[in-house]
């Protein structure tokens, strides 16, 4: 069962690959807005995977998101992503993320729960 309150932290380094430079988000090597927003995803999605059904998935819907400090290649980040509110197939998500330095950026996260086969069904009949 989905409950208020439950939370999953994910870490990593960044990595040269990982930077604005690198993936064209920006011309800056530091880590890119993009890989954040990934890393705040996972921790989501961990923070509810065990409690989903056999067939069922979440999918990001929308974000909000403060990137509030650049993090150098090499550095160790960590997002954390805590169900705020579970609404019919809607989850809303705090997250922050900090790195050595303190809090890198923060936000909040909406997914939506799917069936998977119905909606990769979905997604493939979109492709002409």
């Amino acid at each position: 069962m989905l409950e208020p309150g439950t939370s999953a932290t994910v870490a990593e380094t960044v990595a040269e690959e990982q930077t604005a430079e690198r993936v064209g988000s920006g011309d800056v090597e530091v880590y890119a807005t993009p890989m954040l927003l990934a890393l705040v995803e996972r921790a989501a999605v961990a923070a509810v995977k065990t409690a989903l059904d056999p067939g069922i998935s979440s999918v990001g819907a929308h974000v909000e998101l403060d990137h509030l400090a650049p993090t150098p290649p090499g550095a160790r980040v960590e997002a954390t992503a805590v169900l705020e509110e579970v609404q019919d197939r809607r989850l809303r998500f705090s997250f922050e993320v900090r790195d050595p330095g303190g809090v890198v950026a923060r936000g909040a996260h909406l997914r939506v729960l799917v069936a998977r086969e119905p909606f990769l069904a979905r997604a493939r009949s979109r492709v002409v």
